[in-house]
Formats: structure tokens, sequence, C-alpha cells
């Protein structure tokens, strides 16, 4: 769709930052592993939580992740390496669980005679820069309606999990740049040394070839909010970009 504003664009910029972070990739049975950079469909999610939207309200969440353009940079890769956490619960009919809403969530299946168990998969204390702009510009919601729901969320936000709540501000201000990877190149660090970062940046938006480009990926990050899956594809880079200054 054609952008209804020349470039520079504008982009917020967002710290993605927590003891544990969790950016779901392919679920395989009770396995969840966890991707190294966060997904449209999480941003999409994380953004619509802010807004205050409803899970029911698919048709809006579908609108905002088409037109959700953004790139990733792994400020910190954390410590530890990944953590799997595994699970083990016995549930029971009349079991009920803590929500982001307010309001505790129940459950409508029988109940287990053996415990339900999983696996899940986080990363420990990492952290990640990420900025994106939204096209159309002049579509509601804005960029600047999301800046205001970052600022002050409608309700709790966590990142991809729900025990995955952020220890900065998620929102950390606003640049212009022509493009993602420009973008993600002037976004300020809040980590210190000099070495190259790896990032990621859609195809289009930054460089396809060159020293800093590392692989052109075919990336299943996309839900479909209408069905409630996960489906479709887009092409991005995975690279590395020098670490800017702070």
């Amino acid at each position: 769709m054609a952008e209804t504003a020349p470039p520079p664009y504008s982009w917020l910029v967002l710290r993605l930052e927590a003891p544990l972070l969790a950016f779901g990739g392919v679920a395989i049975d009770q396995i969840g592993p966890t991707r190294d950079f966060p997904s449209a469909s999480l941003l999409t999610g994380l953004l619509a939580n802010a807004l205050g939207w409803r899970r029911t309200e698919a048709a809006a969440h579908q609108r905002l992740q088409d037109r959700l353009i953004f790139a990733a940079r792994l400020d910190r890769a954390g410590c530890g390496g990944i953590l799997a956490d595994s699970q083990n619960a016995k549930l029971e009919k009349s079991d009920r669980g803590w929500t982001t809403r307010g309001t505790p969530e129940g459950r409508d299946g029988a109940s287990y005679d053996s415990p339900h168990r999983r696996r899940r998969d986080y990363h420990q204390d990492a952290a990640l820069t990420v900025v994106l702009r939204l096209s159309p510009v002049a579509e509601a919601p804005t960029l600047e309606d999301l800046e205001q729901a970052l600022i002050h969320p409608a309700r709790p936000l966590f990142l991809g999990r729900k025990p995955c709540l952020p220890s900065v501000p998620l929102f950390q201000g606003t640049l212009d740049a022509t493009t993602a990877h420009e973008a993600l190149c002037l976004a300020p660090s809040m980590d210190t040394g000099t070495e190259k970062l790896r990032a990621l940046w859609p195809s289009g938006e930054g460089p396809m070839e060159g020293e800093g480009v590392d692989q052109i990926v075919s990336l299943a990050d996309q839900r479909n909010w209408i069905t409630g899956l996960h489906g479709g594809t887009r092409t991005v880079v995975e690279g590395r970009i020098p670490r800017p200054a702070k």
C-alpha cells in the first residue's frame, strides 16, 4: 500500500528488557521454543494490549499487523543461554488463573488424573531494541496513539509470556529515518561495547547484500487473527550492525 507521507519516516524506539523474555517460535507438541527476535504477531499483541483491545477484536489486530514495519537489534544476549522451564501441573476443573485484564480466567474442560506437562524456553536477562512504524501513517491507530499507549498502557504489558514483565519502560523515544535498517543504526544503546550486534530487518528496508548481511530468510512469524492460527511468511534479512553510541 502506498505511503501517505514521503520519507524520512518517524519511528518509535522500544526497549525490550526483562529478567526473562520469550519470543515464541514454532511449537511442536508440548515444547514452546523462543526465537532470537520478536515476531510480527508478538509486537501486534503487545501493542494491542497497550491500546486496551480485546483478543476478540480480530479485524483490528489483523489490520495493525498488516501495517507494522519493524526491525530489531540484540543489544545484550543475556546470560546462561536459554532457560528451559519444565512445567508440571495437575489441573482441576475449578482452577482459575491470573490475567492482565483483572479478571481471573477459568477452565471449561474436565479435570485430569495425570499431571499436565510442558516446556517453555526463555532468554535470560537479554535486551533488545525495536524500531517500528505504521504504513499508511495517517490511519488509526497512529504512531502517536501507540506512543501514548506504551507510556500509559491500558493493561500490564509482558514480553511474550505473562511471567516476562519488562524491567525498563518500553517506550524510549522517536527518531526519523528512511528505512528500518537506518533507524536501527540510529537508535541509541543502553549497553556498552564496540562489537557488531545481531539484527533483523525486513526485505527492502535495508541492505540485501554485503558485509553486514548474514542471510536472507523466509520467516513464519505472522498470525491470522481472524482464524486464530499462525500462517504466512515474510522475507527478512539477518545481519550485523555496529553498536550505536549511548
